[in-house]
């Protein structure tokens, strides 16, 4: 029998096993006697035993080996009984049958090595091409991870533009609404635009009648304040006169003087209280003369921002001129007596 050593890995696979299988610790020893001679060709001693097991004493595995022997031999002798044939032949018989069973053994046992060596060859071919296949498998798995983690990716991206679309889809159908609302919001504005611009039509004709209106207004009104200027100026000036008249009179006596400074004084209490309403009259129309022109100058300013585009705004005329004020009638000296 040969005396190289298993694959040990497989050895201690077979070992594990029959442990599991055989708890007594001396079954188990017969065990691993005949799985190393039966199965590993390996001849068994006490301390390999012991070394595989690892179990009872060293007199355990010494005790076992020994009937593994005894067992052995008594199997292999071959007995022939039979009661027609003597002891002799008997015995000659038992050793040939015993010598054809040994030389058997042998053969069977060197055509195992040959088998065993030729499975280890097939054994060590199948690792390389397993360490191969695991390579293979190895850089396979690293692609299929590597394509995995891609099409997790993938997914998740394919999820967010899911996502993404479904908000474009309702980011699309908010805005096809907000136009559809602001495009009826444009017809409306564009209607009212359309009123407004008529209403503004209207609006501004009535408003050009409505400044013409005002211009002749304003020019009557100037032309009556300049009449009733006029009429103060006329009579202030005749009031002049007379004054200067009476006062020459009064000279030529005092009491004709008192009495026409008297007369004079009475009526140039009413001059003086005709030309303060003459005077309120004056400053009312003047009043009402600003007033037209700031009227005037809005109406011109809207007729400016309507017709900025089609035509240039005639210059509108100046404002009245602010009148020189009336000289006041000089004080009448008395006399001393």
């Amino acid at each position: 029998m040969s005396d190289v050593l298993p694959d040990e890995a497989r050895l201690a696979a077979e070992i594990g096993r029959l442990k599991a299988a055989f708890p007594k610790t001396r079954e188990l020893y017969r065990e691993v006697c005949a799985l190393l001679f039966f199965r590993f060709g390996i001849t068994p001693t006490a301390n390999r035993l012991y070394q595989l097991v690892k179990r009872g004493s060293m007199s355990t595995p010494t005790q076992v080996l020994g009937e593994f022997w005894v067992e052995l031999r008594e199997k292999s002798r071959v007995r022939i009984e039979h009661p027609d044939l003597p002891a002799e032949l008997q015995t000659a018989a038992g050793e040939l049958v015993a010598a054809l069973w040994t030389k058997s053994t042998t053969s069977a046992q060197a055509a195992l090595e040959a088998l065993r060596t030729d499975a280890e060859a097939e054994k060590a071919s199948a690792r390389n091409e397993v360490a191969s296949l695991q390579a293979e498998l190895a850089r396979t798995e690293t692609a299929l991870e590597q394509r995995t983690g891609a099409l997790l990716a993938a997914q998740v991206r394919i999820q967010e533009l899911e996502q993404a679309q479904a908000a474009g889809e309702a980011t699309r159908q908010a805005l096809e609404t907000e136009i559809v609302r602001q495009q009826d919001e444009i017809g409306a504005r564009d209607r009212a635009l359309v009123q407004a611009r008529a209403d503004f039509s209207g609006e501004l004709e009535k408003l050009r009648v409505s400044a013409d209106l005002a211009e002749e207004r304003l020019r009557a009104a100037e032309k009556r304040a300049l009449l009733e200027i006029e009429r103060e100026r006329t009579a202030c000036a005749r009031l002049q006169k007379e004054l200067d008249a009476a006062a020459r009179r009064a000279e030529q006596g005092e009491t004709r003087h008192r009495e026409e400074i008297q007369v004079l004084q009475t009526q140039l209490g009413d001059v003086r209280h005709h030309a303060g309403v003459v005077e309120g009259n004056l400053e009312a129309l003047r009043n009402s003369s600003t007033t037209y022109a700031n009227e005037l100058d809005a109406l011109r300013l809207q007729l400016a921002a309507a017709a900025n585009q089609s035509a240039a705004q005639k210059r509108l005329r100046p404002s009245v001129e602010t009148r020189k004020p009336r000289r006041a009638a000089p004080k009448v000296p008395t006399r001393k007596r």
